[in-house]
C-alpha cells in the first residue's frame, strides 16, 4: 500500500485528500479515489489535467509512497497577454 494525497484549489478553496491505495495505483485511480472528481462538477474528466508535486504527469503513471497528486484548472487568462495588456498601461 501507498499513502498519498490528492490536491485541489480554486481561488476561494484548497481541498487536500489523503488516501491509501494499491502500490499499482495510477494518477488517475487516485483521483477518483478522492471523490474530488464527484464533488466538484468543474473539474472536466475530458481534459483532465494532473501532476505530481507540481510536474505534470500521464494519469496512467504510477503514484508512490508520499507522492501529492494534484488536479489542474484550466488557466483563466493567458499569462502572457495580462503581462502584455499590464505593459501597455501607462
Amino acid at each position: 500500500m501507498v499513502n498519498i494525497e490528492v490536491a485541489y484549489a480554486k481561488p476561494e478553496l484548497q481541498v487536500l485528500v489523503a488516501l491509501m491505495l494499491p502500490e499499482e495505483s495510477t494518477v488517475e485511480m487516485a483521483i477518483k479515489a478522492s471523490g474530488l472528481l464527484e464533488r466538484f462538477s468543474e473539474i472536466s474528466r475530458s481534459e483532465l489535467k494532473a501532476g505530481v508535486f507540481g510536474m505534470v504527469c500521464k494519469l496512467d503513471q504510477r503514484v508512490i509512497d508520499g507522492d501529492r497528486v494534484e488536479i489542474y484548472r484550466a488557466l483563466v487568462h493567458d499569462p502572457k497577454e495580462a503581462r502584455r495588456q499590464r505593459a501597455l498601461k501607462p
